[in-house]
C-alpha cells in the first residue's frame, strides 16, 4: 500500500494537509451579499439560482472558523460573512429561530428544522473558539431557541420540524437531526465546559444503541411521534437525501464515532465505558460489512434494507468522509490494525476515485460503477464532511474537531 494512504506516515499527513487547504481554496466563493451560503457547483462557482440553505451556511461558518484557527488567510472574514447570514437574512426576527433558507429571490423557505438549528449551534461554537465577532450572542440565541422548541427533556430526544411560526409540530421524528444534535451538544460541552450538554448527548446515544440492538445494529432512521420505528418509510422513494428508506450505513459509521468520542471524554461519569465502545465497534463493523464494496465495486452504498442488502447503490461523498474519520478514531482508541487497514483502503479510494483532481473538492455522488451522478447531490454543495475528514485523523479523539484545533494553536 502506498504510504500516502497509511495512517501515521509523513506522506499521509502531507496528503491530508494538502487536501484540506485545497478544499478551503475551493469553497471561498460561497458567501452571498446577505451572508447566506450559495450552493456550490462542480467547479466551485456559486449557483445563485438555488436556495441559500441555513444548514449549508452553518457548515461553511464551521469550516472557515476552523480554517481561521489554522491561520488560513481570509478564513476569519469568510466565517464572519456566514455569521452575517445567520444573524441577518436567515434569522426569523418575528417568530425566533432560523428559516430553513431563503430563495434566490429572497423569499423565505418555510419550516423550522431541528437539523438546521443543530448546525447553527455547531457553527456558533466553532466561531466562538475562532473569536469571530458576534458568535457568543449567536450561540446563546441558538441554545435558547433549541431548548425552547426542539429538546424534549422528558424523552431525552429532539423533535424534528415545526411550521415557520413555531405553532404546529410535525408528527415525524428522526435520528438524522438527533445525530447532529449530539454533535452540536458535544461541541457546546467542550467549548463552554458545560457537562449538561454532554449528559444530554448521552441520553440520545442510549436510545440509539437500544434501537440499533433491536435491528442487528442497523439503525432505524424514521419514527412516529411517539418514537416507534417506521421501518417502511419512503420505500417508494429510497434515495431521498434526508429521509431515505432502510438503513443508512454512513450514519451507522458516523454514530460509531460520536459514541466513541462521547464515552472517552473527560466528562464521562461512569467507571466503565466498555459497553458503549462495544456498541460503537459493532455499529462500525455492521455498516462496513453491509456497505463497503457490497456490489463488487469500491465505495459505500447509500442504503440497505433491514437484512443488509443494498437498496440504493450510489456512493455519497459524505459516507466515505465518515468512514475515514471513524476508522482513524477507532484505531486511535483500540490500536487494532484492522481499523488502520480500513483507513488505508478508504484513503486509496478517495485519491483514485472521489477527489476531483481537475477542479477541486470531492465528487458528491457516484453511481454503483463510480461514475459521476447528480440525481441526489448535484454539484459540490459545501465542504463540511470532506474538510473534517482531512483533519480528524490527526486530532485528539476525545473532543470535537474545533476544540482540538483550538487547543493545537
Amino acid at each position: 500500500m502506498d504510504e500516502r494512504y497509511m495512517i501515521d506516515t509523513k506522506e499521509n499527513k502531507e496528503f491530508l494537509t494538502e487536501n484540506a487547504l485545497a478544499l478551503l481554496n475551493f469553497g471561498k466563493r460561497f458567501p452571498s451579499p446577505g451572508g447566506g451560503s450559495y450552493y456550490l457547483s462542480d467547479d466551485g462557482t456559486p449557483w445563485v439560482d438555488r436556495n441559500r440553505e441555513t444548514w449549508i451556511t452553518c457548515r461553511m461558518a464551521h469550516v472557515y472558523s476552523i480554517g481561521s484557527m489554522m491561520k488560513y488567510e481570509g478564513a476569519d472574514k469568510l466565517a464572519a460573512a456566514a455569521l452575517k447570514g445567520l444573524t441577518g437574512e436567515l434569522k426569523d426576527v418575528t417568530h425566533g429561530g432560523w428559516y430553513a433558507g431563503v430563495t434566490a429571490t429572497g423569499d423565505i423557505v418555510p419550516q423550522k428544522q431541528c437539523y438546521a438549528h443543530a448546525f447553527v449551534i455547531l457553527a456558533a461554537t466553532s466561531a466562538y473558539l475562532a473569536g469571530i465577532e458576534g458568535s457568543f450572542d449567536l450561540l446563546k440565541d441558538a441554545l435558547e431557541t433549541y431548548d425552547k422548541y426542539f429538546w424534549n427533556e422528558e424523552e431525552g430526544l429532539s423533535c424534528d420540524t415545526w411550521n415557520t411560526e413555531f405553532k404546529v409540530l410535525d408528527s415525524y421524528r428522526g435520528l438524522n437531526a438527533n445525530m447532529h444534535t449530539v454533535e452540536a451538544f458535544l461541541a457546546v460541552a467542550d467549548c463552554l465546559d458545560d457537562d449538561k450538554y454532554h449528559q444530554r448527548a448521552g441520553r440520545i446515544i442510549d436510545h440509539v444503541i437500544n434501537w440499533a440492538k433491536d435491528n442487528d445494529y442497523r439503525i432505524p432512521e424514521h419514527f412516529t411521534s411517539d418514537w416507534k420505528p417506521d421501518l417502511d418509510m419512503n420505500r417508494e422513494k429510497p434515495d431521498d437525501p434526508f429521509k431515505p428508506y432502510g438503513a443508512t450505513p454512513g450514519h451507522g459509521i458516523e454514530w460509531a464515532r460520536l459514541i466513541a468520542q462521547w464515552c472517552i471524554s473527560k466528562r464521562f461519569k461512569e467507571s466503565d465505558n466498555s459497553h458503549y465502545m462495544e456498541a460503537a465497534l459493532k455499529l462500525y463493523d455492521r455498516a462496513i460489512k453491509d456497505a463497503w464494496c457490497a456490489d463488487g465495486a469500491e465505495g459505500i452504498v447509500y442504503t440497505t434494507d433491514w437484512e443488509g442488502k443494498p437498496v440504493v447503490h450510489d456512493r455519497m461523498h459524505w459516507t466515505l468522509a465518515e468512514a475515514i474519520n471513524t476508522s482513524a478514531v477507532l484505531y486511535r482508541i483500540t490500536n487494532d490494525k484492522k481499523y488502520a487497514d480500513d483507513y488505508a483502503s478508504f484513503m486509496k479510494y478517495l485519491d483514485s476515485t472521489v477527489i476531483d483532481h481537475s477542479v477541486g473538492s470531492w465528487y458528491h455522488q457516484l453511481d454503483r460503477n463510480n461514475r459521476l451522478k447528480g440525481t441526489v447531490w448535484p454539484g459540490k454543495s459545501d465542504l463540511y464532511h470532506a474538510f473534517q475528514a482531512m483533519l480528524i485523523p490527526y486530532l485528539r479523539p476525545d473532543v470535537v474537531i474545533a476544540k482540538a484545533v483550538y487547543d493545537n494553536k
